[in-house]
């Protein structure tokens, strides 16, 4: 079944997607703890979305919890934030840019302790790679 990107429904079939996965998780082993892992995914509007999104997307010790859509970015707690227009982000869940190749060329942002980030580059690229294994519906 095709979830609709953006919504609700399409976040929580990729934490299925993300905690069902034994290689993300001896991947991101560590990741958030100690710190805070969380991260908020902001699909800024372009030509094809009408408005900003925001899914807040709880990350720690290779697993993914309470992942959920957000109205106003500055009512979660985050360590991290990944930005890009929604035309970027379906070329990114659709497997057309990979996470880190999107991060070096500019085509996304990446907001918080970069040094963590590459620390765990490989997990980050398989967030990724999961993204784009959750069946799509581009509403947009």
């Amino acid at each position: 079944m095709a979830h609709r990107f953006p919504s609700e429904e399409w976040i929580q079939a990729w934490q299925e997607a993300v905690n069902d996965d034994e290689v993300y998780g001896e991947r991101a082993a560590g990741w958030g703890v100690d710190f805070d892992g969380d991260m908020l995914f902001h699909l800024q509007a372009d030509d094809r979305l009408p408005e900003d999104r925001y899914f807040f997307v709880g990350l720690e010790d290779g697993a993914a919890h309470d992942c959920h859509a957000v109205e106003d970015p500055e009512a979660v707690d985050y360590g991290f934030v990944l930005r890009g227009t929604y035309t970027d982000w379906v070329r990114m869940t659709s497997g057309e840019v990979g996470a880190i190749d999107g991060l070096m060329s500019g085509v996304f942002e990446l907001g918080g302790d970069m040094q963590k980030v590459l620390r765990f580059s490989d997990a980050a690229a398989r967030l990724v790679d999961l993204a784009a294994t959750v069946d799509s519906d581009y509403a947009y």
